[in-house]
């Protein structure tokens, strides 16, 4: 069987082993398990039911790693993404006053668009068509991105209404077991430890349930919660989406979602070293996981599923092959019965590890032609823009509007590919009706 692992997945001609893999898919896990916590809070504001959402984004989840790591062979995780979930409820649930079956209906209907796309291989064309100093500066602003989110949930920066951010208070202990994480961290990263990000979040772990930062579980399995009340609701709903308002909703969650994980996926795919001639191999089967995923994600009683830039944690370790991926798909299904365990792998535990691994995604930044004004200026608005934003998407579309303009002026108008120009358009387009309504 061990054989057959190795055989499947290349893991010798990745240069890795079955154990680094494993230990990889783990660390992806431990870094993304929040969203296990996260989702079902944030879904129910929206009036769904947490329990139920909790099983969706567990099974939904699992099902995107696993398709991700058998059939693309990717060590990409896939589960609901952030900011898109809160668009779900606050946006349209709350804001717009739309009910919450409906909503998960227009994620049905976006994820069939999606997976209608990717057949006809309309998403590989646009990634592709990318130019490759902007797949180095979505990288790199990805790396930035999770750096700053580390930094903020770790309580090392805080919102502050002078100065946007700040330095996060020094006299609460949970800061300082953030440091300490992001000390060990270091030290381990800068001796070459192996497995040194993980070795820094089990070390913060422990001082935290030592010193008490951290509470210690009552219990360590508990039943997973019915699905029931989310389950296919979603497809009894689609005759609901009968107005502008609401297929203004669906474009939204299609481009966000498409986007997001579009610059996840270039951003990993530069991280592990998999791009190729400036194209990412396999990027069709990878985009057909993530697509199942979301179609899956929506019947079960979930918000937009995509690739998560956690799973660059288990790359650093050392993950290259779909094993990682399959790995954290496997421990999302053990997550159904063991989440009060789950509960001391809090912020503090993981925002060091965002960190470092920020710095290792900025290490694109370095391939950029930062002398030649028409590249660097879309590129930096990409790079800037992904933290300052708090999105993914808003981070490329500033690039992608501002890269055939300066394209232009600097008269290379002609190497700047119709794509490129359609997708101008495009976001224009997206941000004047998002913004209207």
């Amino acid at each position: 069987m061990k054989e057959k692992i190795i055989s499947y997945f290349e893991i010798d001609k990745l240069n890795t082993t079955v154990k680094r893999e494993f230990l990889a898919g783990f660390t992806t896990f431990i870094s993304m398990a929040y969203i296990l916590f996260v989702n079902p809070t944030v879904l129910g504001a929206s009036g769904m039911d947490e329990g139920a959402v909790f099983t969706a984004t567990a099974l939904a989840s699992a099902l995107g790693c696993i398709l991700m790591g058998i059939f693309a062979k990717y060590p990409i995780a896939t589960a609901p993404a952030l900011g898109i979930n809160a668009f779900f409820a606050y946006s349209v649930c709350v804001g717009m006053g739309v009910p919450w079956e409906t909503a998960l209906a227009g994620v049905f209907v976006a994820s069939l668009i999606f997976i209608l796309i990717t057949i006809f291989k309309l998403r590989e064309l646009i990634i592709d068509a990318i130019p490759a100093d902007l797949k180095y500066a979505i990288s790199g602003g990805i790396g930035l991105f999770i750096a700053f989110l580390g930094l903020s949930e770790g309580g090392i920066i805080v919102s502050n209404e002078s100065t946007l951010v700040a330095l996060g208070p020094l006299n609460v202990g949970t800061t300082w077991l953030t440091i300490f994480g992001l000390a060990i961290t270091a030290i381990m990263m800068v001796r070459r430890v192996p497995g040194g990000i993980f070795i820094g979040m089990t070390a913060t772990t422990i001082l935290g349930l030592v010193t008490g930062l951290i509470e210690v579980p009552t219990k360590i399995i508990s039943g997973a919660p019915s699905l029931k009340p989310t389950f296919l609701v979603a497809l009894k709903h689609v005759g609901d989406i009968n107005s502008l308002q609401l297929w203004v909703v669906v474009l939204t969650f299609l481009l966000v979602t498409f986007f997001d994980t579009a610059g996840t996926l270039v951003g990993l795919a530069n991280q592990a070293g998999f791009m190729k001639d400036n194209k990412m191999p396999r990027v069709g089967k990878a985009l057909a996981a993530d697509s199942t995923a979301m179609l899956a994600g929506s019947l079960l009683g979930t918000s937009p599923v995509g690739a998560y830039v956690e799973s660059s944690a288990g790359i650093a370790v050392g993950g290259r092959s779909g094993l990682t991926a399959v790995t954290t798909g496997l421990f999302f299904i053990v997550g159904l019965f063991f989440s009060p365990l789950l509960s001391v792998v809090t912020s503090q535990v993981t925002a060091p590890a965002l960190i470092v691994v920020g710095v290792l995604m900025a290490q694109s930044l370095s391939q950029i032609k930062w002398k030649e004004m028409e590249i660097a200026i879309p590129s930096f608005l990409i790079l800037l823009g992904m933290p300052l934003t708090y999105s993914i998407s808003d981070g490329i579309a500033l690039g992608f509007i501002f890269y055939p303009i300066t394209m232009i002026a600097a008269k290379r108008g002609k190497e700047v590919s119709p794509i490129m120009y359609g997708l101008f358009f495009v976001f224009v387009g997206f941000m004047w009706i998002l913004n209207a309504g």
